[in-house]
């Protein structure tokens, strides 16, 4: 598709891995009450995963 840009394996599995921590810590949260360094450990991977999605020169 023109126009379109292709991700590296590496950063899509990043993303849903850092998608999927989201959702790990929400339902923790909500079943069990909020903890504080979870928060803080998904906040770290979500910008670990931006500045590898920044550092990846699109084709």
């Amino acid at each position: 598709m023109p126009g379109s840009t292709k991700m590296p394996s590496s950063t899509k599995t990043m993303g849903v891995a850092t998608v999927g921590a989201l959702v790990a810590v929400t339902g923790y949260t909500v079943a069990l009450g909020s903890n504080g360094w979870l928060w803080f450990g998904w906040i770290v991977l979500g910008l670990i995963t931006a500045a590898v999605a920044l550092s990846n020169p699109t084709p």
